[in-house]
């Protein structure tokens, strides 16, 4: 009678506990998105959307988010003429419902959830290293209602969980930039390349007064706020390390080094796990916030590791990596729990840009 018990309890937990992981991946060299599931065990390409206006054309797709709503994803298209665009797709059917201009190499992009409008960086590799902008869209219209003037080459951005500022990072120019989310102006910019910098007026008007040359040894690729207080975090990828900020002083307030490359850093929903992409040796980085420990570095599967999207209920990672030449793209899974890679799955050339979908039952 035990073992019946048993039996019961085990099948209705494994019922119960049993959970689907759905995340979007772009592939920057083959014009696809796919679509992955993963079951906790086990990964596996789903779908695999054609995307792009120009057949004939590698439009290379770039960044990718969902709506906070979850009924809709966005993906920017770096290549264009010579614009690049931004594309509204259906998350029930993966069909484009929309597309607007944005700017020159158009990369990262969030939802803010208070105003409702998506915020995307122009990265421009047009020509001379100069200010660039972050395009604003309504994309209830799939309108650009303004784009406003940053840094040389910005990459990384992301929105504060409040939903009131984006930060984004000027990889050339070595800044980084606050944009108030409801005046659409930028409120606030610090100098990557100083280790504090009190003087905020000043900051503003040599960052962009004179910076637009200066080519930053810090490159930094990504920044990341604190979803419960006043820090965020950057991947210098040139520099090797990740550069902490005070939000409330307005300063840096800590640099850790790393492997080679950092490139994108996310963290957990909780707050207690920094993650880190190095680009340069094909690693997961994984670090304690609470004593900026270095917890595991996880050899990815395949080379040039890229972008990560972490579950909501802290539990995985999903890694994106590019490979190199004519190698298929990859999406590893890894355990926040145990600390290990759990699965990986082959997506299309190039994979980059990555969205955390939903989690079903």
């Amino acid at each position: 009678m035990r073992k019946v018990i048993f039996l019961f309890f085990l099948f209705t937990s494994n019922i119960i506990f049993a959970q689907d992981y759905y995340v979007y991946v772009a592939a920057e060299s083959d014009d696809v998105v796919s679509l992955i599931k993963f079951d906790g065990k086990n990964a596996q390409e789903i779908e695999e959307i054609e995307v792009g206006v120009m057949p004939t054309e590698i439009e290379g797709p770039h960044g990718i988010t969902v709506d906070p709503n979850g009924k809709y994803w966005y993906l920017s298209l770096a290549h264009g003429n010579p614009f690049g665009s931004l594309i509204k797709y259906s998350t029930q059917t993966n069909k484009p419902l929309g597309i607007t201009k944005l700017g020159l190499f158009p990369a990262s992009m969030q939802i803010s959830t208070i105003t409702g409008l998506l915020y995307c960086v122009n990265f421009n590799l047009h020509g001379d290293m100069v200010p660039s902008s972050v395009s604003v869209v309504d994309p209830e219209s799939m309108v650009e209602i303004k784009q406003i003037k940053t840094g040389s080459m910005p990459h990384g951005s992301r929105i504060s969980s409040d939903g009131l500022f984006q930060y984004s990072v000027a990889m050339m120019s070595g800044e980084l930039f606050e944009i108030d989310a409801i005046s659409l102006e930028v409120s606030r910019i610090l100098d990557l390349e100083k280790k504090m910098d009190h003087n905020h007026n000043h900051t503003m008007h040599h960052s962009m007064k004179s910076r637009s040359m200066i080519h930053s040894n810090v490159k930094p690729t990504w920044v990341i706020p604190h979803p419960s207080n006043q820090f965020l975090y950057i991947a210098g990828n040139g520099s090797d390390e990740i550069i902490e900020v005070d939000l409330k002083e307005w300063v840096v307030s800590d640099r850790f080094k790393t492997g080679k490359g950092p490139y994108n850093v996310e963290i957990s929903p909780n707050g207690k796990y920094l993650i880190a992409t190095l680009k340069g040796e094909g690693s997961t980085a994984i670090w304690n916030l609470g004593n900026k420990k270095l917890l595991k570095v996880i050899k990815n599967t395949t080379t040039v590791s890229h972008g990560i999207a972490i579950s909501p209920d802290n539990k995985f990672a999903f890694i994106s990596l590019e490979g190199v030449g004519g190698e298929p793209g990859v999406v590893d899974v890894i355990s926040l729990e145990k600390f290990n890679l759990v699965t990986s799955v082959k997506v299309g050339k190039q994979a980059g840009g990555i969205a955390f979908w939903k989690i079903s039952d």
